[in-house]
C-alpha cells in the first residue's frame, strides 16, 4: 500500500475558505483539563502528565467510563502488547498490566493476547473487545478477546459457525447487537473484500453474500454505522494505490451502492480514522503516495455532504497515518481526541478538539433530518422555549399546555426521522438507478464497439474476397491462354515430326544408293 511519510515543506498552507488553520507549535493545554479548550474545530495538543506510552501507530483505542484505553500497534516494526490508559479526569497516562483468565476447560495459552497491529477495539458494556489484527506468528482464523478493565484481565470468548480467516487493517463497525467484519489484509499479503457478521447475543458468525458492486478488496479503510442499517465505507487503499469512494451497504437488504455525495471532493487516503457522532462521521489523518492529508473532513450522512472542521499543520496525531480518533463528551461538551500515529516519526502525543456540531437527539439516538448541519434544532428550541414560558405561569393549564406541546414536539420528531429515512432511501435507490445506468450506457457502449469492430472486420472480409474472386478471374484468364499456347505448341509439334521422319529416310537412302554404286 502507498505510504505517506515524507518530510514536510513549507509550513505556509492555503486552504478553502472558513477553514481554520492551527500551528500546533502554539498552543497547549495544562492541567486544567480538556474543558479549559476554548476555541471550537480547532485541533489542540494536551499536556498529559504520567508515564507517556511508547509512540506508536496501528493500534487500538476504546472509551470506557471516562478512561481511554490504547492496545498495541507498531514501533519501529515491532509489535506491542501493552495497555495505557488515559484518565479524562485526571489527564494523566498510566500503564496496566493484564493478565490472562482462561476458562473452566481451557489452557492459558488459548487466552494468550499476542502483541499485534492493525487491530480492532470495540467497548462493549464496560467491557472492551479486540478481534484480528496483524501478529509475529498469525493464526488461521480470527479471535475475539476480551478485556475486562475492572479485573484488569483478558479472556478469549467462544464463538460458533464459521470464523473469518486472520487479518489486519480490516474494519469492525456495531450495528445494533452485531460486529460487522470487512476487508483487511490476510495471509500472504492478500487482500480482502468479505463481510463477515458476529451476532454478540449467540456468539455466531456468519458470512453473508450480498448483491450489487462491493468494494475492491482493501485495507487500512474506515467504516461507520448509520440509522443501526447502514454501513458506510470510505478510503482504504490496494498494494499500489488508495481510494477515495464512499461505499454503502443495507444491512437489511445486504445490497451495496454508491452514494450520491456533494460538497468537497475527498482525496484518496489510507490509515486514516474515524467516529460517528449523530448524523456526522468525523475522518482524520491517513495520507497517499503523495503526501499526508491535513484535512479533518465530516460527512452528514443524512444529506450525504462532505465538508472540512478544520486543517492543521505539521506533523501531529490529526494528520499520521494510523493513529487513533474517538469521542468523549465532558461536561456537556462533546470531544474529538486522537492519538499516536506515524507522519514520518512515531508519535505519542494526544490532540483534542472540541467539536461545535450539535445533532438533535430522537427517539432512537439519531439526528433529525435537517438542511444545515447545524441548523436542526431550531424548531426543538423554539418548543422548548414556549414550554419554559407556560411552566412559569403554573396552574393545571400550564401543565396541559406543557403536555400537548410535548406531544407536539414528539410527533415532530417523529415525522422528521420518518421523512430523514424516506430521503435516505430514496438517495439510496436514486443512486443504485444512476449505478445501474452508468452500468447499461458503458454496456451500450460496449456492444457498439463490437458491432464496429465486427462492421470493420466484415468490410475487411468482402475486401479480400474481392482480392480472391479478381485473382481467381486472372487464373481463369491465364489458363485460357495457357490452353491456347498448349494447342499451338502441339499442332506445331506434329508438323514438326512429320517432317523429320522424311528426311532422315531419304539422307538413308541416298547414302546407301551412292555405297551401293560404289
Amino acid at each position: 500500500m502507498p505510504s505517506i511519510h515524507s518530510k514536510p515543506e513549507d509550513r505556509e498552507v492555503v486552504v478553502a475558505e472558513n477553514v481554520k488553520m492551527v500551528d500546533i507549535q502554539d498552543k497547549e493545554v495544562t492541567m486544567e483539563g480538556i474543558c479549559s479548550i476554548a476555541a471550537y474545530d480547532e485541533w489542540t495538543p494536551l499536556s498529559v502528565s504520567g508515564q507517556p506510552p511508547k509512540p506508536r501507530y496501528k493500534h487500538g483505542a476504546a472509551v470506557v467510563q471516562e478512561k481511554m484505553y490504547v492496545f498495541g500497534g507498531n514501533h519501529n516494526g515491532r509489535y506491542l502488547g501493552d495497555i495505557q490508559v488515559l484518565d479524562f479526569k485526571s489527564l494523566s497516562w498510566s500503564k496496566l498490566e493484564a493478565e490472562i483468565q482462561p476458562g473452566p476447560s481451557e489452557p492459558a495459552e488459548a487466552v494468550l493476547v499476542a502483541p499485534c497491529a492493525g487491530h480492532s477495539l470495540i467497548p462493549s458494556e464496560n467491557k472492551i473487545l479486540s478481534l484480528a489484527g496483524h501478529t509475529r506468528e498469525p493464526t488461521e482464523s480470527l479471535s475475539v478477546k476480551e478485556f475486562d478493565p475492572q479485573t484488569c484481565t483478558w479472556s478469549t470468548l467462544r464463538t460458533y459457525g464459521g470464523s473469518p480467516s486472520s487479518r489486519g487493517g480490516q474494519s469492525v463497525t456495531r450495528i445494533g447487537n452485531t460486529l460487522v467484519v470487512f476487508g483487511g489484509e490476510g495471509a500472504g499479503r492478500s487482500l480482502l473484500n468479505d463481510l463477515h457478521i458476529l451476532d454478540l447475543e449467540t456468539m455466531t458468525w456468519d458470512e453473508f453474500e450480498s448483491t450489487g458492486t462491493p468494494p475492491s478488496p482493501r485495507s487500512e479503510h474506515a467504516a461507520a454505522c448509520y440509522a443501526d442499517r447502514y454501513l458506510f465505507i470510505f478510503g482504504g487503499g490496494s498494494h499500489s494505490t488508495c481510494f477515495s469512494d464512499l461505499h454503502l451497504l443495507d444491512v437489511e437488504t445486504m445490497e451495496w451502492s454508491r452514494p450520491d455525495h456533494h460538497g468537497i471532493t475527498p482525496e484518496p487516503r489510507a490509515g486514516h480514522a474515524g467516529v460517528t457522532f449523530g448524523d456526522y462521521w468525523f475522518i482524520t489523518g491517513g495520507g497517499n503516495s503523495k503526501k499526508g492529508v491535513p484535512e479533518t473532513l465530516v460527512l452528514n450522512m443524512s444529506t450525504m455532504e462532505w465538508s472540512v472542521v478544520t486543517s492543521l499543520e505539521g506533523r501531529a496525531p490529526p494528520t499520521s497515518e494510523g493513529s487513533s480518533l474517538v469521542l468523549h463528551t465532558i461536561n456537556g461538551e462533546d470531544f474529538l481526541l486522537s492519538f499516536g500515529g506515524y507522519s514520518g516519526r512515531y508519535s505519542n502525543e494526544v490532540y483534542a478538539l472540541k467539536t461545535s456540531f450539535r445533532p438533535s437527539v430522537s427517539s432512537n439516538g439519531m439526528a433529525p433530518l435537517s438542511a444545515d448541519a447545524n441548523s436542526s434544532r431550531g424548531p426543538i428550541f423554539e418548543i422548548e422555549e414556549l414550554q419554559d414560558k407556560k411552566n412559569n405561569k403554573g396552574g393545571d393549564t400550564s401543565k396541559t399546555l406543557v403536555q400537548t406541546v410535548k406531544h407536539e414536539r414528539n410527533q415532530l420528531e417523529e415525522k422528521l426521522e420518518r421523512e430523514k429515512i424516506q430521503s435516505f432511501h430514496l438517495k439510496t435507490e436514486l443512486a443504485d438507478v444512476e449505478n445501474k445506468n452508468v452500468e447499461l450506457t458503458q454496456e451500450l457502449n460496449s456492444v457498439r464497439d463490437q458491432l464496429l469492430d465486427e462492421a470493420a472486420r466484415a468490410s475487411k472480409l468482402e475486401k479480400e474476397v474481392s482480392e480472391i474472386q479478381q485473382r481467381l478471374q486472372k487464373m481463369a484468364a491465364l489458363e485460357k491462354e495457357f490452353e491456347l499456347l498448349r494447342g499451338e505448341r502441339d499442332g506445331a509439334g506434329d508438323k514438326s515430326a512429320s517432317g523429320s521422319n522424311k528426311k532422315p529416310g531419304g539422307v538413308g537412302f541416298r547414302r546407301w544408293y551412292g555405297d551401293d554404286e560404289g
